[in-house]
Parts: C-alpha cells; structure tokens; sequence
C-alpha cells in the first residue's frame, strides 16, 4: 500500500525577479527535409497560439480541472539558521508542492507582486505552446501587479518542477515541485518524499544572480575581486528574450567567481559560482531536514536539480537506491550507491530503509561543499554537516547507463532531419553560444510534424553543459532512457532523438542558468 506521507519543506523561499523582454514570435524558414538552418520568415512557422496547437491540445482531452494560486512575492526566508530577502512562491522555499494525476487539467493562476515581470515554465512537461511560459516566444511577460492563468491538459505522470523563464530568475527561489500521479502506478511503496536541490546566493551578504551574472559578463579577464556595486543595466545580452534587471547601485557584493573547481565526472571545470550555501529543501546543513520513516519502509524519492550552476552527486548512508525513472519517464530498474544529478534533472529512486539515522548528502559536485538531509528510523545522535558517506565513492549511475523502460521506448526509425548544436564559447570571454551565435529571438531551426529528428549536440567547449529541450522527451542512443536534459560533457558528441509530436515553438537551451543567459539558447520552430 502505498502512502503520500512526506515531512512538509519548512519554512523557506526564493526570490527571483522575472524580467520580461521581447515582443513578437519568432521565425524561421527550412532548407528542405533532413538538414535545419536558421532563417526568419514569420509566417512559416507555426505560432504558439495557432490551430495546429490547440489541435495537439484537444488530441490530450480535458480531465479534471484542479484549480491552483501562487503569487510569487518578495519573502524573507529561513535557510537555517541564516535568512535571506529573496522572491519565492509564497513565503516558502522550494514553493507549495503542485500534485495532480495524469489525464488532470492544471489551471494555476500566478499572481505577480515582484517588483518586475515574470513567468513560468514547466520543465520537462509535453504540454500546449503557448503555456509553456516564454516571454516574448510563447506569450507576453506577466507584468508586476498583473496576473495570468496556465491552463493546460496534463499528459504523463512523471516528477516535474516550474520556474520562470526570465533572466536569471531562476537561481532566486522562484521555483516548486510538480507530482503527476500515475493513475495505474504500478510501484509499492510506502512513502514518498520529494527532495529538490539547490544552490543559493540571493540575498547573502549582498548577492544577487544579476550581480552574479554582471561579474561573470565580464569573464576571466575582468574579474574584478575587490567586491563593490555592480551597475549592468545596460548589459548587452545579444538580443535575448529576456533581459536581466540592474541590481542595486548601492549595493555592495562579494565576488562569487568559482576558480580551480574540477570534477573528472563533468569532464574537468565543474562550475562558475561560488555559493555560500547548498540547500536540500530550501534548508542549510547547520539545520536540516529530518524525513520520519521505520525500519523497513519502503521509500519513493524524487529529486529534482533546481540549482543554477551545480551538478550534484546524491547518495544515502548506509543505503543502496534503485533507480525507477529519470526526467518522469520509467527506465529499467538499476541499483546504484550514487547518482549525478545535473541542472534540471530529475531521478526517482526506491530505497529500504534501515534503522538509525542516516545522512542524505548531496555532494556540489567539484566545489568541495554539500548540501544536507536526514532519514531517521530510530534512536541515535545525527551525523553532522560534514558527513560524506562512503557510497558517494561507491557505484555512480550516470544516463548513459540506463535504459528506457520497455513501455516508453522509442522505436526504432531513422532520423528524418538532424540538427547539429554546435556548444561553443569560453569561461575567459563569457560568450557561451550555440553553433557560435548568441540567441536572437529572430532565428529558429525549423522541423516539421511527424518527422524523426535527430539533435546532434557537439561541445566544442572545455566545459559540460546540461541541455534542455522544451516541449518533448528525447531518447539517448542505444535503447537509452527518455529525457529533457541531458549533459553533454567537454569535448564530446550526443546524439539524442525525439518524435516531432507537438507543435509550437520550442526553446533548446544550456539550463546552467548563466550559460544561457549569456547567449547559449535556441529556438526549434515547426513549420506550418
């Protein structure tokens, strides 16, 4: 029998400030079936609003409607022991969880009382274009003082998260779980917790992602460590579609370039920033959440990557995991000790719980730093934010190794189109870019309904990146497990395939929140 029986987060919020741009969708034009070069004929392409999407709609039906609100807002949020003034949904971090069934129809009405625009995109859902919470791509910015209603079928089951899509709101605490039950889940267990990752600076002596952001604009060269206000509103984003917002003049911020942080599993440089503090929801190690189970329970959990520039290793002391899905989607069960977790991933894992108290270490991955959680089954003092359990060295699971669950793999079939994403630029220049041209909100690779498309992802970067597609799950080579994001290492090719199945326009994008930022971002468009 299983139970949804999961300690609450406590008391915890993010802020990100949600800065809409842009104006207008984008277009593109196609050099014929089984090649995709960029182009801008607005009127080939399907709009997020046109026929051709409320028709994907109607093909998914309207179940039940389950109402929700969240109002994202200034908070001042309890990391444990430190608070911070940040933006969050609410006056929590991570944000209300949102739980519905498969075949449901979500209607969340966001409420905006943050002091610029926002949105909000939901990472990893196959769901109707213009939803999916771009501004200036699928629908315009929700002003402040404003407010606008998702309404959208939701298809499959699987573990999702939202956040917004506008400058680098993200790596605020703008950001919650989304549960989509299975109606016919075919998994015992006994609990479930979901456990969303992350790393912080908003709010710490100074910091904000925008201040962040302004110091690594600057790139190596520029590096200026002596702290002092960054002023960058009128930083060149290369026509992004979305811009971020000036920090305050008068504020002072640390430097938070990250130098010398190496992991062999990423491929070597493993991140840009240094964040003070690594959180397992939304609290710090000095004071952590404690999960209540018994011995021998049988335990779902969900963990969700929501940092902005942090891979994480996860294991649990004393405990094997066995891997159930990746991205929401079901793969062949594998045991492991470890997992790695990029930005925006997401693994579901069963363990059997023993009896004491265990630590749930979520190593930052090459930054020599962890965030922290507890299972308790019984007596016994806590191990301390130091606790690095041996399993963190023991077996790792990475995508690669996994396969799809028989129900959702993809068959097999030749690609009809291959679209080559060339991962390029440089820490020391900051120019992070796809196939070398920072995004423009006037350039899209077009493809068409019903084909195969093969991404072709070429990192010609000395650093790994985790690439998202919007709108679809694509399948890894070999029989390989179906995903959203998948990391593409330093040096390397990844080819991933996906069924052209819902039309819109789609961002494709690096989610180290940064790397995107900064230019390395693209858009697929279906053509009409």
């Amino acid at each position: 029998m299983r139970t949804h029986t999961r300690t609450p987060s406590r008391r915890a919020v993010l802020g990100a400030g949600l800065a809409a741009a842009g104006s207008g969708l984008l277009a593109a034009c196609s050099d014929g079936a089984g090649s995709s070069s960029p182009s801008t004929e607005p009127a080939a392409f399907v709009t997020p609003d046109g026929a051709e999407v409320a028709a994907a709609e109607a093909k998914r039906g309207s179940g039940p409607v389950r109402d929700v609100r969240l109002t994202a807002t200034r908070a001042q949020i309890d990391l444990g022991g430190r608070t911070v003034g940040t933006w969050a949904y609410g006056d929590r971090l991570p944000g209300k969880e949102v739980r519905v069934t498969a075949g449901d129809t979500l209607a969340l009405t966001l409420a905006n009382h943050l002091p610029e625009a926002t949105s909000m995109h939901w990472h990893g859902l196959a769901l109707r274009n213009d939803m999916d919470g771009v501004p200036g791509v699928t629908q315009q910015p929700v002003r402040a003082g404003a407010s606008f209603t998702y309404r959208f079928a939701v298809a499959h089951p699987g573990t999702y998260w939202f956040h917004p899509h506008s400058g680098v709101q993200q790596d605020r605490g703008l950001y919650a779980p989304l549960i989509v039950e299975d109606p016919k889940e075919p998994l015992q267990y006994d609990k479930e917790w979901v456990v969303v990752l992350d790393d912080w600076v908003d709010g710490v002596d100074g910091s904000t992602p925008d201040a962040v952001l302004a110091e690594l604009s600057k790139g190596m060269g520029g590096m200026d460590h002596g702290g002092g206000g960054m002023d960058h509103g009128g930083m060149d984003h290369g026509g992004m579609h979305h811009m971020s917002m000036p920090a305050a003049k008068a504020e002072k911020s640390p430097s938070r370039m990250l130098m010398g942080a190496t992991s062999p599993l990423l491929g070597g440089d493993a991140g840009d920033v240094a964040y003070p503090y690594y959180l397992v929801n939304g609290r710090a190690p000095a004071d952590p959440e404690t999960f209540a189970a018994a011995p021998g329970d049988r335990i779902r959990i969900r963990f969700v990557n929501a940092g902005g520039d942090t891979a994480f290793r996860v294991a649990l002391g004393g405990h094997k995991m066995t891997v159930t899905h990746t991205d929401g989607f079901p793969v062949e069960h594998a045991e492991t000790d470890a997992l790695l977790l990029g930005m925006g991933e997401r693994y579901d894992v069963l363990v059997e719980a023993k009896d004491g108290v265990f630590p749930l270490t979520a190593l930052a991955e090459g930054k020599k730093e962890a965030a922290l959680a507890l299972l308790r089954t019984g007596g016994g003092a806590a191990p301390d934010a130091s606790a690095r359990p041996r399993e963190l060295d023991g077996k790792l699971l990475t995508a690669d190794r996994l396969k799809a669950g028989e129900a959702v793999r993809l068959r097999d079939r030749a690609p009809d189109r291959t679209v080559t994403l060339r991962l390029t630029g440089s820490m020391a220049k900051y120019d992070w870019a796809i196939n070398g041209e920072k995004y423009a909100p006037s350039r899209r690779l077009p493809v068409a309904a019903g084909e195969r498309v093969r991404l072709s992802f070429v990192n010609a970067t000395t650093m790994w990146h985790p690439m998202h597609l919007h709108g679809h799950t694509f399948a890894l080579p070999g029989g390989g497990p179906r995903k959203d994001t998948a990391i593409v290492l330093p040096g390397k090719r990844l080819d991933v395939d996906f069924d052209a199945d819902n039309p819109g326009l789609w961002m494709l994008h690096c989610h180290n929140v940064y790397h995107s930022e900064s230019g390395m971002m693209t858009l697929l468009g279906y053509r009409k």
